[in-house]
């Protein structure tokens, strides 16, 4: 049991050390206590405002059934008469009944379903350990010692590991940043997600009616997403889209405009794929602002199939619950935070400001204000608004109130961007080591794939054996713009990690221990 301080980390000596470390703990037994008693009225309190509107209907609903219970037969039939002399107000009801049940099946929005996912995995020949990365730093002759110290910095405290993948160019010496070998670097990617779906799946390139393709630095001509319709032929009238410069939230967006497509076309499927290109857009100049990327992206890709067909549900693993997007573009300091400019020298890179961190803190704020009543349990609602009309009608100086996200939540995915992001959104949330486990992990085995990183985490907890039908999960990614985007999903059975998954030769292996 933490005792908050590590007591024996202070034994005075082996004499007295016994004695010390029992007073101490003796003293801070009622503080214990009394967070143990905290929390079981927190967990009380949670299951009654959860369970409150069943208590109320069930002494409502006994009422009634005693009353009925009371009813003779001479009751019965003066109602049977009653509603005889009324049939025009029973016609009446009845056909605005059906009408507005009508409506409201023909309006609702029709369910979104992950039929199945896959996330590619390099070649063995592609890893590069840190060791590697340094040496070819050097070998290419653009960057002084300072800089060359700074990158390993970086990586050490980086929270990514030794086997992470860059693409082929940047393996040669010198490195081949052309139009060729980026759209040989795409082409693995993508084609290598995408056959291992349709070999899961066993749904044909041609019943996909619906293409979403996101890539943020890297849309040459023809788009990535005619580069998937000439590969995998697909049908003439397919609705196909290729988003560009969107950042690392932009898998999140991807799925959002997938999902508003499939409301509108019936009875398909929709592919949406995740991926970052890093050949032409490696940064060689000595700006440290613009070196970070180079040390935490590497080469990922993500694949999904999603569909609105009803059939569809019983070989599902999740539908699609919510997605909430927040867009702080309108703010000059948040457009600045992740910017693709020309050093001094002319040459290009991504550019991370140091307000970065604070940006994304105040963008997250606004998702989840937004994200909060949609998936929050109304204990933790009304706790939450208790303390801002605390805050605002008597002004007073109250801590603002942190929902427990644990409550709506079983699972999640934050973006792996890097060890900090996901220590602040731990910090911030207050969620425990586990619930941050997959980020840390698929940042330490794959590094910061960009977009496709929440679905690595996904398939890590799958790896796991974690997922139960009924749980939550929780995808959240920022990215450029600034942009803070959230999606939730709802396991439909206990999920198994797919064939040929990420994780699959290596799982056993983690978790392990990474930097801190």
């Amino acid at each position: 049991m933490d005792n908050g301080g590590g007591g024996a980390a202070h034994i005075p000596s082996a004499g007295g050390g016994v004695v010390g470390v029992q007073i101490r703990h003796s003293r801070r037994l009622p503080d214990f206590l009394q967070s143990v008693n905290l929390k079981y009225v927190k967990l009380g309190y949670h299951y009654l405002m959860s369970y409150l509107l069943t208590l109320c209907i069930i002494p409502l609903m006994v009422a009634i059934l005693v009353e009925a219970s009371r009813m003779n037969l001479d009751d019965i039939h003066q109602l049977w008469l009653h509603l005889q002399y009324n049939l025009v107000s029973v016609i009446t009801c009845s056909a605005i009944l059906v009408f507005g049940s009508t409506v409201y099946i023909m309006t609702r929005p029709r369910p979104v379903y992950l039929v199945d996912y896959s996330c590619y995995r390099p070649p063995d020949g592609l890893k590069v350990q840190f060791h590697q990365f340094m040496e070819h730093s050097r070998l290419t002759g653009d960057f002084d010692e300072t800089s060359l110290e700074f990158q390993r910095k970086i990586l050490e405290r980086s929270g990514l590991g030794e086997e992470t993948y860059v693409p082929e160019a940047m393996h040669s010496i010198p490195p081949r940043p052309t139009m060729a070998a980026a759209r040989e670097e795409a082409e693995q990617v993508m084609f290598g997600a995408l056959d291992n779906l349709f070999r899961n799946t066993s749904v044909k390139p041609k019943d996909i009616g619906i293409l979403v393709v996101n890539c943020s630095l890297f849309n040459p001509t023809p788009s990535l997403s005619a580069m998937i319709v000439n590969k995998y032929k697909l049908r003439g009238n397919i609705k196909s889209l290729n988003l560009g410069g969107m950042g690392c939230s932009a898998g999140v967006i991807a799925v959002d405009t997938a999902k508003d497509l499939l409301q509108v076309h019936r009875n398909t499927y929709a592919v949406v794929v995740s991926t970052e290109n890093i050949t032409q857009n490696w940064y060689f100049g000595n700006k440290k602002s613009m070196l970070i990327p180079n040390c935490l992206f590497r080469v990922g890709g993500a694949a999904v199939l999603l569909s609105n067909k009803s059939k569809d549900r019983r070989r599902a693993k999740y539908k699609l619950v919510h997605v909430v997007r927040t867009h702080r573009g309108a703010d000059d300091k948040a457009f600045h935070c992740v910017y693709q400019e020309q050093d001094s020298e002319g040459k290009t890179g991504v550019s991370l400001s140091k307000d970065l961190m604070a940006i994304a803190g105040g963008t997250l704020k606004t998702n989840i204000t937004t994200l909060g009543p949609l998936v929050l349990p109304i204990s933790e609602q009304l706790l939450f608004f208790a303390t801002l009309l605390v805050k605002k009608l008597f002004n007073a100086n109250v801590k603002p109130y942190i929902p427990d996200f644990k409550l709506a939540f079983d699972h999640f995915c934050i973006h792996a961007g890097g060890r900090a992001v996901i220590d602040e959104l731990e910090k911030n949330l207050q969620l425990l080591p586990i619930h941050v486990e997959a980020s840390r992990m698929a940042l330490h085995r794959f590094g910061n794939t960009s977009s496709s990183s929440i679905w690595y985490e996904l398939a890590y907890i799958e790896a796991k054996g974690r997922m139960r039908k009924g749980n939550r999960v929780w995808q959240i990614a920022f990215g450029s713009g600034f942009k803070c985007n959230s999606a939730v999903w709802e396991a439909l059975r206990n999920v198994k990690p797919s064939l040929n998954g990420p994780w699959e030769d290596c799982i056993n292996k983690y978790p392990v221990k990474t930097v801190t």
